[in-house]
């Protein structure tokens, strides 16, 4: 009976603000609402479940007793250090997406110069011999490749006509996971993350 009485007095005190101070209130509310929301789902984006949470030796990193943080963080280390090793290798980057791009246009698939290579790099790192043996995908046989980190059988599923039949060539990835992403996303521009 306590606990009601709080309610009610707690209720009857929003309900004696004002309209503007309410409003405000309800916004500050919501506010700190989203951003826990938001700060749980990059906790759960970024580590990995327990399932997945070893570090193949692919990458060069093994799993510690740091958990699945450190192991995440390790395969990030890889990657930048990649990418920081081969400048060359933004100029031959540059080139597939520039490719790609032509492509998309001829086939009215919406995607821009900017949205591939955010997420290209966020992917692969620019790598597209990159595969990720960790994930569900991979445990299940089939793992994501390339700069755009596409399973086979999704790559089969969008594949556009024009380019490679092989699911790692650069091109024929990127235009694929466009392809994919416009039909699930409307273009890979809204693609903020794994998709």
């Amino acid at each position: 009976m306590t606990a009601a009485r709080g309610e009610c007095s707690i209720r009857t005190s929003f309900q004696s603000l004002a309209p503007a101070a309410r409003t405000a209130r309800i916004r500050r509310f919501s506010v700190s609402g989203l951003c826990a929301a938001g700060a749980a789902a990059a906790a759960l984006t970024l580590v990995p479940s327990p399932a997945h949470a070893s570090e193949p030796a692919s990458h060069g990193a093994t799993a510690s007793a740091a958990g699945p943080a450190a192991a995440v963080a390790a395969q990030a280390d890889t990657l930048a250090e990649k990418a920081a090793k081969a400048p060359a290798a933004s100029d031959k980057l540059d080139k597939w997406i520039h490719k790609s791009l032509k492509i998309m246009k001829d086939k009215g698939i919406p995607g821009t110069y900017e949205g591939l290579h955010r997420n290209i790099m966020r992917e692969s790192g620019g790598d597209p011999k990159a595969s990720n043996d960790w994930d569900v995908n991979a445990q299940n046989g089939t793992p994501s490749k390339g700069l755009l980190q596409v399973i086979q059988p999704t790559f089969d599923a969008y594949h556009v006509s024009g380019t490679e039949k092989d699911l790692t060539d650069p091109v024929a990835n990127i235009t694929a996971a466009a392809n994919y992403a416009a039909d699930k996303y409307g273009s890979i521009d809204n693609v903020d993350s794994a998709y």
